[in-house]
C-alpha cells in the first residue's frame, strides 16, 4: 500500500501491521505495547500503522485520523499519532488544532485541510483495505501478512515474534 506510515527498516524480519482507532481504549493500549516491542526488537521490527476508525462507536476517531494525516503531510505523522493516543479523550477540533500548534505545524494549512476533509479519502482507503483483509474491529494485527489472533500482551507477542527475528 502506498503512502504507508512506517517505522523500522525495510528489510526487517518482522513486519507488524496494525489497524487502529485513535478513540479506542484497546488501540491506545496496543500503542504502548508496540512502543515496548520496538524497544525490545529494535531493527528487527518494521511497524506499519493503518487507520481503522470505528465511527459508530467512536464519533471523533475519523476526524482524529484525518488530523494525523494532515500532520503527516507536514512531516509530523508519528508525533501527532503519539499525541492522539495520549489524549484520546480530548479529540475535539479545537484540541486537534492545539496539538497541531504544539507540534509547530502550519496551523492555517492544518485548519484548511481538516475543514476541507482533504484526508478523508485516505482514511477511508485504509478502512477499505482493512475490510478487504478481514478486519472488522480495531485494533487488528498482521505479522508478516498473517493475522495475529493471540493474546495482546507484550510477553505473548514477543514469544510469537522472536522466532521470526531469529530466522
Amino acid at each position: 500500500m502506498k503512502r504507508e506510515h512506517v517505522q523500522g527498516p525495510l528489510h526487517a524480519p518482522i513486519q507488524l501491521v496494525v489497524y487502529g482507532d485513535y478513540e479506542c481504549r484497546e488501540s491506545a493500549a496496543v500503542h504502548q505495547l508496540i512502543k515496548e516491542a520496538q524497544r525490545e526488537l529494535g531493527a528487527g521490527l518494521r511497524f506499519v500503522f493503518r487507520n481503522f476508525p470505528m465511527r459508530s462507536l467512536h464519533p471523533r476517531a475519523q476526524r482524529a485520523a484525518e488530523a494525523a494525516e494532515a500532520a503527516g503531510a507536514q512531516g509530523r505523522f508519528w508525533e501527532m499519532h503519539d499525541l492522539l493516543f495520549a489524549h484520546q479523550h480530548a479529540l475535539s477540533d479545537r484540541q486537534l488544532r492545539d496539538y497541531a500548534e504544539a507540534l509547530g505545524l502550519d496551523a492555517v494549512r492544518f485548519d484548511y485541510e481538516l475543514a476541507a476533509r482533504v484526508y478523508s479519502k485516505r482514511v477511508r482507503d485504509d478502512v477499505a483495505a482493512g475490510v478487504k483483509n478481514g478486519v472488522d474491529a480495531a485494533p487488528t494485527f498482521f505479522i508478516n501478512g498473517v493475522r495475529y489472533c493471540g493474546a495482546v500482551n507484550l510477553s505473548d507477542m514477543l514469544r510469537a515474534l522472536q522466532p521470526l527475528v531469529a530466522a
